[in-house]
């Protein structure tokens, strides 16, 4: 019988948690494997092929490309064949009232809301320089992640050294976004409580009134910081990490899903459909509860494993529209993105509220040369989706994609109108493109509450096993998975030494 092989660290899932952790600890010269079970990396941030289409399997908008930033540092340390195209506006929200180009440029966005009908100037400018101070005190972190936990007694002085900084954070600990409108008195001006709604329900996965108020300050941020698009869809980063990955000599085993993880004294055995492994210690960019099915011996997760899996479970999964469209009826040759409302006062789900992100004129190979993609995507209620029978959730899924085609026609009447090719995405079908159990999307909905300062840094959930991923500290958006799959990396290489 051969004997398994040993590396110092098994990845298990190749999304941008563990994509992120490979490449660090590649780049430090530990000895690794990372397994997929897709035949291409990206997880939830992934671009697959269907019927001669390139279509994003879910994230669409994506941060950390700016200057010195941590995709931007990659692509240049690793000379990455990715190209990074900025724009603005980033978005255009459109509602029933009102259009309103979402700016790169803080100031702009800010005049945008006070020049609409109605506006309180002083009140809209007051709140975003308070978004704006609350914002700055937390990118820090992301644009520097050795500040990131765990904490050391050199970022720990350096933290005290810009504790003024973190004062702004203590009016907003344990409020929801909804609480500090009613502190500037924005409550009833309806152009930013329905930006807010959409920012707040894409970004942290809960409604303005619900989402904990420094997750949420910090998430609107997001289209300051080096935000914009992949060209030829966000799969062009992942598969070039993995590339890096390789070449610094990790290995990278794709359509490998792994099929259990036990623990043989001081190592981790890792059974894959093609490999068996020993691993000193083992990542896992997974869902918790993909994770507690793997091990053998569930009793040796700790209580965090199974409070993250319960969070999960009160989360969201998503409908899709993946679309071709005319390329000659698109009068805008950039990619560029909508988010539309059909109905302010309903809550921002279920096609009432959608995304939509359009590829550019020039992406060829996306789709036929007489085309370009788009992918639309809502948020679908788990509890009840799961709840019910096979045909419950196809009547269920049906009814929210014929809302979001009319929130399309209703708000896009162009994309709606040059529509050649549709192909329909339900939590079933992300589950078959991304590898998520269930089709859970986004993480743990931040909803207000101290719980969420709970579990920071690494996270430990086993001996010598760590999670990444959007459901591990810093959370969601892409860039935040990254630096997650980063600190854990560094915090492992350091054990390892």
């Amino acid at each position: 019988m051969n004997t398994p092989e040993v590396v110092d660290v098994a990845v298990i899932g190749a999304g941008f948690g563990g994509l992120s952790a490979a490449l660090t600890l590649a780049e430090r010269g530990a000895s690794l494997a990372i397994f997929e079970r897709l035949t291409y990396p990206g997880g939830c941030a992934s671009t697959f092929r269907r019927r001669g289409y390139r279509f994003e399997s879910g994230a669409t908008l994506f941060s950390g490309f700016g200057e010195g930033q941590l995709f931007a540092r990659w692509i240049e340390r690793h000379d990455l064949p990715v190209r990074f195209e900025s724009m603005d506006p980033l978005v255009t929200l459109r509602a029933p009232d009102f259009e309103l180009p979402i700016s790169s440029d803080r100031q702009a966005l800010t005049a945008s809301f006070c020049a609409l009908p109605g506006a309180p100037g002083d009140a809209i400018e007051r709140f975003f320089d308070y978004q704006r101070r609350v914002a700055d005190a937390l990118w820090q972190l992301f644009d520097d992640p050795t500040l990131l936990p765990p904490f050391t007694p050199s970022n720990l002085m350096r933290h005290i050294a810009r504790s003024p900084g973190y004062l702004v954070l203590l009016g907003a600990v344990g409020r929801s976004v909804g609480d500090l409108l009613k502190r500037f008195d924005l409550q009833n001006f309806l152009p930013l409580r329905t930006y807010l709604n959409a920012v707040c329900q894409i970004t942290v996965q809960a409604s303005a009134d619900e989402a904990e108020a420094p997750f949420a300050l910090a998430a609107m941020d997001y289209f300051f910081r080096g935000t914009g698009h992949i060209h030829g869809g966000i799969g062009q980063l992942a598969m070039a990490l993995s590339d890096a990955i390789e070449n610094l000599g990790g290995q990278v085993l794709m359509a490998d899903a792994v099929r259990r993880i036990s623990r043989d004294q001081d190592h981790w055995v890792v059974e894959s459909r093609r490999h068996t492994l020993r691993a000193r210690y083992v990542v896992a960019n997974l869902l918790p509860s993909a994770l507690l099915k793997l091990l053998e011996d569930p009793t040796l997760a700790r209580p965090s494993l199974h409070r993250k899996q319960r969070a999960v479970e009160g989360g969201w999964g998503a409908a899709m529209l993946y679309l071709g469209v005319d390329r000659q009826k698109i009068s805008r040759p950039e990619a560029f993105h909508l988010e539309l409302v059909d109905d302010p006062h309903a809550p921002f789900q279920e096609g009432n509220h959608i995304f939509c992100s359009v590829s550019g004129a020039d992406e060829k190979g996306r789709a036929p040369d007489d085309q370009r993609v788009v992918t639309v995507s809502t948020h679908v209620d788990m509890q009840r989706y799961l709840g019910g029978s096979p045909e419950e959730r196809a009547t269920y899924t049906q009814a929210i994609q014929d809302r979001m085609r009319q929130t399309l026609t209703l708000r896009a009447p162009e994309l709606a109108s040059a529509t050649l090719f549709e192909m329909t995405g339900s939590p079933r079908t992300f589950e078959r493109f991304t590898g998520r159990p269930g089709g859970f999307v986004g993480g743990i909905p931040r909803k207000k509450g101290l719980h969420h300062y709970r579990d920071l840094g690494p996270q430990q959930v086993a001996q010598d096993l760590y999670l990444v991923g959007d459901t591990a500290f810093p959370g969601q958006s892409t860039l935040a998975v990254a630096l997650g799959g980063l600190r854990t990396a560094e915090h492992i290489f350091n054990a390892l030494q």
